[in-house]
């Protein structure tokens, strides 16, 4: 059987349920863990997204913004404030 070194994704959770959406992402988690499997995930849900990832990219009009590691991403204001509405204490 192939051994698959990496796994696309292309919005998985566009129209699903979050109950879904959430036992997929455990899923994809395990796999990435358990298998070693690089996996490249295209996803709108940024908070979900970078719960699940090590590293991440912001792409705006088919270039890359921002790049790092997912906590950094998850903390940097800007992004936050663009693509969750979420905007930092003081502004």
């Amino acid at each position: 059987m192939a051994q698959p070194k990496l796994l696309m994704i292309d919005e998985m959770s566009l129209g699903l349920s979050p109950l879904v959406v959430e036992e997929l992402f455990e899923v994809i988690q395990k796999i990435n863990k358990d298998k070693q499997l690089t996996v490249l995930l295209v996803e709108q849900d940024v908070n979900a997204a970078l719960s699940i990832a090590s590293r991440g990219y912001v792409i705006e009009n088919g270039r890359i913004t921002g790049e790092g590691d997912s906590k950094t991403l998850a903390c940097n204001a800007s992004i936050m404030e663009a693509y969750l509405g979420i905007k930092s204490k003081g502004t």
